[in-house]
């Protein structure tokens, strides 16, 4: 099966789908923005179908994971100046492989535990939305990375 043929049958998992907007795509991934503005909190998912595990990944698309999510995460460091910027791929409530980037803070909500249920998420006016998915579609521009127009 061709590479084209593997991004053809890629779908989005349903509840990433609700949880998130897609702001743009690298070359392997899906850029996604959790819909949970209580933190800084990006997703990337590569478009293979079938992928949970970073190990499910031919070679050269684990390389291009690594470079995209390094990008990522200095590009959200430079724009939100965490304390500490939190990857991890942990896949327990959705199986499709996805790299969490959150942006955290000594002083948010969660400090120093987990973001995960710690608080009820914290839906984005639409003024916050569309400035947080400028804002990053901005610092991510680049020739490896293609923003979606509308959120």
């Amino acid at each position: 099966m061709s590479e084209l043929d593997v991004q053809q049958q890629f779908q989005l998992d349903p509840q990433l789908h609700n949880d998130t907007v897609v702001i743009g795509h690298f070359k392997l991934c899906v850029v996604l923005l959790a819909r949970d503005a209580n933190y800084p909190w990006c997703i990337l998912v590569p478009q293979r179908s079938g992928a949970h595990e970073i190990h499910h990944l031919a070679e050269e698309d684990r390389q291009q994971l690594m470079r995209e999510s390094c990008h990522l995460a200095e590009v959200m460091a430079d724009l939100f100046v965490p304390d500490k910027m939190n990857v991890g791929a942990l896949g327990n409530v959705v199986r499709q492989l996805h790299v969490h980037h959150v942006a955290r803070f000594k002083t948010d909500m969660a400090w120093p535990g987990p973001v995960w249920g710690a608080h009820p998420a914290k839906i984005y006016d639409e003024a916050e939305l569309q400035e947080r998915v400028s804002r990053l579609q901005s610092a991510l521009s680049g020739d490896d990375f293609e923003q979606v127009c509308s959120i």
